[in-house]
């Protein structure tokens, strides 16, 4: 949340809050996935394809006593956080996603009376779809009853998620919910033991722990350098053998607080709208310039700032954000909640079988009556060679 909340939009869904009643505060807290004790592994499908829902802000509370803000008079009665949850399975069910990020303010501390009820509520259409998800933390989920690494600590014990407290070989990181998921080749394809699709995830923070710096929080230098490390290691195993590749392997990167070059946009340069300023750190840590250095990130997904839902590109990096999702959050009466979806699409190659991803795509869904579908563009795509940018990376490793 970027802003103080205000009252908000509901779009009006009594059957499907009805049949979730039920489920508002279903403890489904797991050790692991499954009695294995082993994580799922990501994958692109059979038919190249692997998907992404990004839910942000969804601000959840204590459920349906938790009411709508910023919602038109007429979506007022009956709307709750279980209108939130309602959205996600409505979401679920049209885009079928691979995996589900959730990119912060996952609850809304101060109206969340019980931290790990109000998480165990606001995850649980993830968590019973049986799909893989993943969070990251915003600047208002240990405003309740947990700290940062208490509500992280709870995150990762839930079950189906492949979020992760901190990279244990990095035990001075700063932050919690710093690390990386891999996504590997299709299943019987060459590439299907290598990651082809690298995502980051990392903790934004919440507010400046610098007396005389005010605002919020930013990617840290422990972070970035989390980061460098880990972009290189993906990167030299992608060029290793067997099934060397002579490119790199894209990378998307997702966390809660915008950086200081979301601002750096105007309607001629993005899809999308932007209705409201960029509150991002008021200083500029530099971790845009680290993402550049890397080479690999094609994208970033962001939060925070509700009734902004734009993607712009800024020197070969998407910068995005997904929207307000939450219904117990500001935002714009009459403006839809909405979530972004990315696609990434594998190469077919010529002897048959999937080769590298081809290219990545996104677009929003309004929660309205029809999921209506807006704003679909590509983000990136893999030219017919290894581009300059790319020559450079792969000769340097």
């Amino acid at each position: 949340m970027a802003k103080p909340w205000k009252k908000k939009q509901c779009y009006s869904m009594a059957a499907a809050a009805a049949l979730l009643i039920g489920l508002c505060f279903s403890w489904v807290l797991v050790s692991v996935d499954a009695a294995s004790g082993q994580r799922n592994q990501l994958r692109f499908s059979k038919d190249g394809h692997f998907k992404i829902l990004q839910v942000a802000d969804m601000h959840f509370g204590d459920g349906k006593s938790t009411l709508c803000l910023d919602v038109l008079p007429s979506q007022v009665p009956g709307c709750s956080d279980l209108n939130t949850s309602a959205f996600i399975h409505r979401m679920i069910e049209a885009e079928k996603p691979h995996l589900i990020v959730f990119t912060g303010d996952n609850i809304f501390g101060f109206d969340a009376t019980d931290a790990a009820a109000s998480m165990n509520a606001a995850f649980e259409p993830a968590v019973s779809s049986n799909i893989p998800w993943a969070a990251v933390l915003g600047n208002h989920d240990q405003e309740s009853t947990l700290s940062r690494e208490g509500v992280m600590k709870h995150i990762v014990q839930m079950k189906h998620t492949l979020s992760q407290l901190n990279p244990p070989e990095f035990e001075d990181i700063d932050g919690f919910g710093n690390y990386n998921l891999e996504v590997s080749g299709a299943e019987g394809s060459s590439l299907h033991n290598k990651s082809v699709l690298n995502l980051y995830f990392l903790d934004s923070g919440d507010y400046s722990t610098v007396s005389t710096i005010s605002g919020y929080g930013w990617i840290k230098p422990s972070q970035q350098y989390w980061f460098r490390r880990t972009s290189k290691k993906l990167r030299k195993a992608y060029i290793k053998n067997p099934d060397g590749q002579k490119s790199v392997t894209p990378g998307l990167v997702y966390f809660h607080i915008p950086l200081p070059e979301f601002a750096s946009f105007d309607s001629s340069n993005f899809t999308g709208v932007k209705q409201e300023g960029i509150s991002s750190a008021t200083v500029n840590s530099g971790f845009f310039t680290t993402m550049l250095e890397a080479g690999d990130v094609k994208a970033v997904f962001t939060g925070h700032d509700h009734i902004n839902d734009f993607c712009g590109k800024l020197i070969n990096i998407n910068l995005c954000y997904a929207g307000g999702f939450g219904y117990h959050a500001y935002g714009k009466a009459g403006w839809a909640r909405r979530a972004r979806v990315v696609l990434a699409t594998l190469e077919k190659r010529e002897q048959g079988g999937w080769g590298e991803v081809k290219f990545i795509k996104t677009w929003k869904r309004l929660d309205d009556k029809h999921l209506t579908t807006i704003d679909s563009q590509v983000l990136w795509s893999r030219s017919s060679g290894v581009n300059h940018e790319e020559r450079k990376i792969f000769m340097a490793l």
